[in-house]
């Protein structure tokens, strides 16, 4: 039997995004984002107010980057979501997470996070619909403990998943199955 429960952010997993700018100083802004996604296979899209400090320094700087959260880093990665930029502007030097600007985008890669996506800003998104950040990605690195080979290796990354009917975090890590693979067997 199913039961009518309250209608929320229902679905699981979101995924925490770390979306990294640099202030109007050359300081370092992060926010935690569970409502992004991949547009294209080379553009991100995140659903972020027009009130969000990152914004603000996305549309000036016309970059950003994106970062996985991991589960090593959950702590961190929670603190930039219930910290805001606008009102805490030394957010990240406060973590003790340390970064590097990216060699492509005019934007900060946190060494911490495994996996990032280094973005160009294409638009902003403001409608009846919802909002939102268009980037597209112009390199995608991996720091060399999550990779096997040439590829990463998600169970290394040990990324973390919103839940949004209890606001609690979750580790990604144990494959189940093969895309494009698995199914056909009820073929």
């Amino acid at each position: 039997m199913r039961k009518d429960i309250k209608t929320t952010e229902a679905i699981f997993p979101m995924p925490v995004l770390m979306v990294a700018t640099y202030n109007e100083d050359g300081s370092i802004d992060v926010m935690n984002a569970a409502w992004g996604t991949m547009l294209s296979r080379n553009q991100v899209i995140l659903n972020l107010t027009e009130t969000h400090k990152t914004v603000k320094n996305i549309k000036a700087r016309k970059a950003f980057t994106v970062s996985i959260a991991d589960a090593a880093h959950m702590i961190e990665a929670d603190y930039f979501g219930v910290v805001s930029g606008n009102n805490t502007p030394d957010k990240f030097l406060k973590s003790g997470l340390t970064a590097e600007k990216s060699a492509r985008v005019d934007a900060p890669v946190i060494n911490e996070f495994p996996l990032c996506m280094e973005c160009e800003f294409i638009k902003y998104l403001d409608g009846e619909y919802g909002c939102g950040v268009i980037g597209r990605v112009v390199n995608t690195t991996a720091d060399e403990s999550v990779m096997d080979g040439d590829n990463v290796d998600i169970s290394k990354v040990s990324a973390i998943a919103f839940d949004p009917y209890t606001h609690g975090y979750y580790k990604v890590t144990e494959r189940v199955g093969n895309a494009f693979k698995d199914g056909l067997k009820l073929k």
